[in-house]
């Protein structure tokens, strides 16, 4: 069974290596150039461990460039907005999974944004824009030239409503818009949310659901902090039926797969996140194990389209 992994810069309009024959894959899973993946925390991750045992060709590309010959590549790439040589590269295949989720930033997904001006009056909650508190972005920007550097290093020191990036798990909670800082306000890396949270026996609850196709698992999360994340989670709990209201959420974003946080408050789905690349954050990835071979049969549906099917592809 062959599987490769390349990394690669992006150079000149993608070149096909070997479209057909021994280089040829069955999935090709593309990456950033900086992105690591076999030691890595991503569910796609041991997905595609199961596939290779399965017999397909996986391989695995660090950024656009040389392109391998496959009926179907997988958009990973764990950014906020995926940059534009990306989305060209990944066009190049007849079938993309997640060839429609190019932006997953607060401003782009989020039903529950407050401004200065609206009249709710409830306790809020302030985000950065971008996805996961912007960790990903800020690793980046530790990588560029000495200047970059040193300006996020100086950011990282200044009042929270002045910074570009916040650790989720400290994202902070208000009893209303009045007390936000007039620097957040002004701040356009941040967002204001309305702070809806979901009770039950005591605890914050943060209900997951993640997906590949129509293969799916759904879980509930328990904490005693309102910001419930892996590292202060007490328990967790499979759920049965995903709601009809979130289904449509992900069709209208367009995901083949991902992961969505969500609650349900006086009955309505209230949706925090979405992630295209999710990860098992601080939990155990044995914990996860069982559920990861349900996920890897969700490939069956996309390999069984014919091009120009419905299968998302990159626009």
């Amino acid at each position: 069974m062959q599987t490769t992994h390349h990394k690669q810069r992006a150079t000149a309009p993608a070149a096909v290596l070997n479209s057909s024959g021994a280089d040829r894959a069955d999935v090709v899973v593309l990456l950033h150039e900086y992105d690591t993946f076999d030691h890595s925390t991503y569910f796609l991750r041991d997905i595609v461990d199961v596939w290779r045992e399965d017999g397909l060709r996986v391989t695995v590309l660090n950024g656009p460039g040389t392109r391998v010959g496959a009926p179907l590549a997988i958009l990973h790439v764990d950014l906020t907005i995926v940059p534009e040589d990306y989305l060209r590269f990944v066009r190049n295949y007849p079938a993309v999974i997640n060839g429609r989720v190019t932006d997953i930033s607060k401003r782009a997904i989020s039903a529950n944004l407050v401004n200065r001006d609206d009249a709710f009056d409830g306790p809020v909650i302030v985000k950065t824009d971008l996805n996961c508190g912007g960790v990903r972005e800020a690793s980046l920007e530790r990588r560029g030239p000495f200047l970059r550097k040193c300006l996020s290093a100086s950011r990282r020191m200044l009042p929270w409503g002045f910074r570009s990036h916040l650790r989720p798990s400290a994202y902070p909670v208000l009893e209303s818009k009045a007390e936000v800082p007039r620097a957040a306000w002004n701040n356009p890396k941040l967002v204001v949310e309305r702070f809806l949270p979901e009770a039950s026996d005591g605890y914050f609850c943060l209900r997951t659901w993640v997906f590949l196709g129509a293969s799916e698992t759904h879980s509930i999360c328990y904490s005693k902090n309102p910001v419930v994340k892996s590292s202060n989670v007490i328990r967790r709990e499979v759920l049965g039926d995903v709601p009809g209201e979130l289904r449509q959420i992900r069709a209208n974003l367009g995901f083949d797969f991902g992961k969505f946080d969500y609650v349900i408050v006086d009955g309505r789905v209230v949706l925090f996140d979405v992630n295209r690349t999710p990860t098992y954050g601080g939990f155990e990835r044995e914990r996860f194990l069982p559920s990861i071979r349900r996920l890897a049969e969700g490939i069956r549906g996309f390999r069984e389209r014919k091009p120009g099917g419905h299968l998302h592809t990159a626009e």
